[in-house]
């Protein structure tokens, strides 16, 4: 298949690329700035600067959509909000145009989203019929599901990745986290409670993979079938440290740094991949310890 990918030089994409290629497809990325791109992503993969001289994807199979600014590295000042709207919604919409103005559209578009899509729902057990909490992060992967949906067509049908916590040697949430666990200074993070929406980078490869080569459209929890809670993963983390991880963190400290983006790790979803699962998809990674263990090692 001739792919188009949005974000390729992202946690996922970096991953993602390698596999698709060893597959025989072939593999166009989507860059703001090619000269880095080229740095970081295999010689075979074909550069686009932006998609602002494109009249159609006409020659493009499928697209997998996941470029959008990190959500977690600033605070959420109004103007942070706004740009981390703009990065999904901007991109995506010109996209779902390109798919109307070509003649042969792809066959499959696989966009981005996120468990925050949902909200805080405490110990709600979240299948992708639940109904959301309506605050930031759901308003901002709300409107970036709608702009993806009208892509659908009777020739393309569109997944959409309600990804939790990607588990990766590299990068993402752990490359924060390790270097104060592996002082022993880590620990829970306000009470320790809230759950953790989590999946191992494979699973997370594995998945997207088996939504390009099904017949399947709509949400998909990208998540582990088990979900744990936040003293869980602090636990697991440092037992696959060999270290201590008892230091926890005051919530009223974590939102006096974080100001409203606190939600991000005081709150939480307890989701279930139920639709991928369902759909017959095996996960490799169960087990939270044997998965960090993995990763950090």
């Amino acid at each position: 298949m001739r792919i188009l990918i949005t974000g390729g030089t992202g946690l996922i994409g970096r991953h993602l690329i390698p596999r698709l290629l060893d597959l025989g497809h072939t593999v166009t990325v989507v860059t703001r700035t090619p000269d880095k791109a080229q740095g970081v992503l295999d010689a075979r993969v074909v550069l686009w600067k932006g998609l602002n001289d494109r009249q159609n994807l006409n020659d493009i199979d499928a697209v997998i959509n996941l470029a959008g600014e990190p959500i977690a590295d600033k605070r959420w000042t109004e103007a942070q909000k706004q740009r981390l709207c703009n990065s999904r919604w901007q991109i995506t919409q010109k996209l779902v145009d390109l798919f109307h103005a070509s003649e042969t559209p792809p066959a499959v578009l696989i966009s981005g989203s996120a468990a925050g899509y949902y909200g805080d729902l405490g110990e709600v057990v979240v299948t992708e019929e639940e109904p959301p909490h309506n605050e930031f992060t759901h308003k901002l992967c709300a409107r970036w599901e709608q702009i993806a949906c009208g892509a659908q067509s009777d020739r393309t049908r569109v997944c959409l990745l309600r990804t939790g916590v990607v588990f990766s040697p590299t990068g993402g949430i752990l490359a924060k986290m390790l270097p104060v666990f592996r002082l022993g200074l880590g620990g829970p993070i306000g009470s320790g409670r809230q759950y953790l929406a989590w999946i191992h980078i494979d699973d997370m490869v594995n998945g997207i993979l088996w939504l390009l080569d099904n017949d399947l459209r709509g949400p998909f929890n990208m998540v582990s079938p088990y979900p744990v809670r936040n003293e869980q993963f602090a636990h697991a983390l440092g037992h696959a440290l060999h270290r201590p991880a008892f230091m926890r963190a005051p919530a009223t400290a974590v939102r006096l740094m974080m100001g409203e983006s606190a939600v991000l790790v005081l709150g939480g979803q307890r989701a279930l991949p139920k639709r991928l699962e369902d759909s017959g998809f095996g996960f490799r990674w169960y087990d939270l310890e044997e998965a960090l263990t993995d990763v950090v090692r």
